[in-house]
């Protein structure tokens, strides 16, 4: 069965972005009769915007999204965090670092990782811990894989980057790998933001005896100046008022079948018409692109 998801990130209400984002992996996934599940990432609560978790529900709902099950918190998900992280430290496929990012620049002059703690064992100081990933040390080394929009897709080969902070939080990679498997996700749609991290998550999904689900990277919507429609750049929050005229919007942004007489109707009746007609080859094969409205 196909099992996709939405995962926003708490730091602000929906943009623009966040809906193509919803919208590509809704009719993705409900097209192919599958599942559609979403996933609120909070696991840094330095960065929550708190009253925005239930907005961003609040949300989809106006704009005729409908999720299956329930909705997964991170902050609620550590048990299943911890437990991918003894797998892989008794695998031997992570360790403790204690290096600073400062130490790491004076080091090498450079942010990626030099392995410096692969053989470190004392934990008695404050610590992350890191991956240890395969060929890390061949640092202008890349790996090549496949996106079902982007095609063949050439990416920088992977340090060993951080599964749990030293402050005790959890990285973005292991708890988003082990969500997805959690979840049985079999389809990622989701913005060519994260393209270059999908192979880090490959190598977990692997290290911890998972299979690597279908990964699909739609376009970013970008202002007419080029910068990316995101919270950190203070995109506005969509409008539940128009979101007939927003969804249809989203579509000619992926490219997709629409009709005039769509933007009269209602979000519900436009996500089943959307539903039937969604063709994913027809989205552009783009890291990004502006958006057009009116």
């Amino acid at each position: 069965m196909y099992i996709g998801r939405f995962a926003p990130s708490p730091t602000g209400p929906l943009h623009y972005g966040s809906l193509i984002a919803a919208l590509a992996s809704y009719l993705d996934a409900r097209s192919s009769s599958g599942q559609w599940l979403v996933r609120i990432e909070n696991t840094d609560p330095l960065r929550e915007v708190p009253e925005s978790c239930h907005l961003i529900l609040q949300t989809l709902e106006a704009f005729g999204f409908e999720w299956d099950g329930k909705v997964v918190w991170q902050h609620l998900q550590h048990d299943i965090y911890q437990a991918a992280l003894d797998d892989l430290l008794t695998k031997d496929t992570a360790y403790y670092c204690n290096c600073s990012r400062k130490q790491i620049m004076q080091r090498h002059h450079s942010s990626r990782y030099d392995n410096y703690c692969r053989e470190r064992h004392n934990t008695s100081s404050p610590a992350a811990i890191r991956f240890k990933a395969p060929h890390s040390d061949q640092i202008n080394a890349h790996v090549k894989w496949h996106d079902d929009i982007q095609g063949d897709v050439i990416s920088p080969n992977s340090d060993d980057f951080i599964l749990k902070r030293k402050d005790n939080l959890w990285a973005y990679q292991l708890a988003v790998v082990a969500d997805d498997i959690e979840a049985h996700v079999t389809h990622v749609v989701r913005g060519s933001d994260l393209l270059h991290e999908t192979p880090k998550q490959m190598l977990l999904q692997s290290a911890l005896g998972a299979a690597t689900p279908h990964y699909a990277h739609i376009p970013i919507a970008t202002s007419p100046s080029g910068q990316k429609l995101s919270k950190q750049n203070f995109a506005k929050a969509i409008n539940t008022e128009d979101s007939s005229v927003l969804l249809v919007e989203a579509l000619v942004f992926l490219n997709q079948i629409v009709d005039p007489e769509w933007s009269g109707a209602s979000s519900r009746q436009i996500l089943q018409w959307a539903i039937r007609n969604w063709d994913i080859s027809r989205i552009p094969h783009l890291l990004a692109q502006p958006r057009h409205s009116g």
